[in-house]
């Protein structure tokens, strides 16, 4: 069943490869449309992050209220959260249910090489072939390892951006050292992984992750608006006008000479 889906996959990419000509456009091609099927779950996921960052300030409050008491705190969360209305697992699910898509993707790209041995899998003339790894390409000469790694760059890049925009705004000092250092270790990671595979999974994977990008920022954008929104509605809350009267007082009416 698995190997059924992965060959139907490579049948999309080499559809869209008889239209472009090209079979790195082909695989950003299909990428798009990838995106575009997940939008609604990537929208779900970015909003969920969102409120999450919302929701931070008033965890950290508990935690310093009652720091020796977790079953109190545990309390008082869940209060949090269904005032908020915030579900936790409501980001992890559109990540569940996209990754047999993604690895299915991953690995077809992986296998390019030994589905059609002859045909040139190259990206115009920006990457000679997209079979190759970037550790191959090295050994051919520095000119032609550039375009390898300037993929290897994006596809770590694009791995540690994400976590850049998310602490931007981030008031916790402490949390955002935390996420930055998290964030430099698994791009060394993924430059390590990148350095053994093949340029169309570096593409793929830095086209994606781009894109996933544009696409959390515009739900954030979205969602900033709502609360901007909702706090001038708030504001605007009609109150009643308090009117200061001061009394004259009345002069004396002068007397009539008689």
């Amino acid at each position: 069943m698995w190997d059924i889906f992965k060959d139907w996959i490579f049948d999309v990419i080499q559809f869209f490869y008889g239209f472009c000509h090209d079979w790195g456009l082909a695989i950003i091609v299909v990428t798009i449309i990838f995106r575009i099927i997940v939008a609604p779950l990537m929208h779900k996921q970015a909003k969920s992050s969102y409120d999450m960052q919302k929701v931070q300030p008033k965890i950290q409050e508990l935690k310093e209220r009652f720091p020796d008491d977790p079953t109190r705190q545990s309390q008082e969360m869940q209060k949090i959260y269904a005032e908020m209305k915030f579900n936790p697992l409501a980001g992890c699910l559109p990540l569940l249910l996209q990754m047999p898509i993604f690895l299915a993707l991953f690995q077809v790209l992986r296998e390019m090489g030994d589905r059609v041995g002859d045909t040139s899998y190259s990206f115009y003339n920006l990457v000679p072939s997209l079979v190759t790894t970037p550790s191959q390409a090295f050994g051919e000469g520095f000119g032609t390892f550039v375009p390898y790694l300037i993929l290897m760059v994006v596809f770590a890049g694009a791995t540690f951006l994400p976590m850049i925009l998310q602490q931007m705004n981030s008031t916790n000092k402490q949390q955002r050292n935390q996420t930055l250092m998290m964030g430099g270790i698994m791009s060394l990671m993924m430059l390590w992984i990148s350095w053994g595979s093949p340029a169309g999974v570096l593409l793929f994977w830095g086209a994606s992750s781009l894109i996933g990008i544009a696409q959390s920022q515009l739900t954030l954008a979205h969602c900033r608006a709502q609360d901007r929104r909702k706090a001038e509605e708030e504001a605007l809350v009609v109150k009643p006008v308090e009117v200061n009267v001061t009394r004259k007082e009345k002069k004396k009416r002068p007397k009539k000479k008689r």
